[in-house]
């Protein structure tokens, strides 16, 4: 069987050492992150995670992950109707006959040019990681001096699963209503 690039969506807890846990657990048991973003939600206190990770099977991952405390729910959208992007940030080695043609190239694949430098050119690009590598491929002929990558960002289109809706308590919190415990 070939091993496969999963993306898994997941609603953490915005608390220190969630992560780490994340991480330990998916290192123990061997699984390969090809990328990890994550950042606050819509929730204050909640974190959304977004996961893509090298497996035959990630079903169970998405066990594993759905066992930590800190971990509200869990879903692999690999099939799923989702919007993936990802952002590139590149600083392209540039000289003058050149110019042009980087900041057509860039312009034509939907990036902007960020910085015009004597020697260098930062360049940025966001879409699907798919594009993101096909224009970073395109840029290496003139010579890239650096390139960071932020990882895939994933949102399932329409509505949102049940597995990856903040608790009531939180969303309760986010509206500006009284909790239980202010009542």
């Amino acid at each position: 069987m070939i091993t496969q690039v999963h993306t898994l969506i997941a609603l953490v807890h915005d608390r220190p050492g969630v992560l780490h846990r994340i991480v330990t657990l998916l290192r123990r048991r061997g699984y390969n992150i090809v990328s990890l973003s994550v950042g606050r939600s819509e929730t204050p206190g909640i974190s959304r995670l977004t996961l893509a990770v090298s497996v035959d099977d990630a079903t169970q991952v998405v066990k594993q992950l759905d066992r930590l405390v800190e971990v509200i729910g869990v879903a692999d959208t690999t099939d799923a109707a989702t919007v993936v992007r990802e952002t590139a940030l590149l600083k392209v080695k540039a000289v003058v006959t050149a110019l042009t043609d980087i900041a057509e190239q860039t312009l034509a694949a939907g990036g902007r040019v960020l910085d015009l430098g004597p020697e260098e050119v930062i360049v940025e690009i966001t879409d699907a990681p798919e594009k993101v590598e096909q224009f970073v491929a395109a840029m290496r002929r003139f010579g890239i001096a650096e390139l960071m990558r932020t990882g895939r960002l994933a949102m399932l289109r329409g509505r949102t699963p049940r597995v990856l809706e903040a608790p009531n308590d939180y969303r309760a919190q986010a509206d500006g209503a009284p909790t239980e415990e202010a009542a």
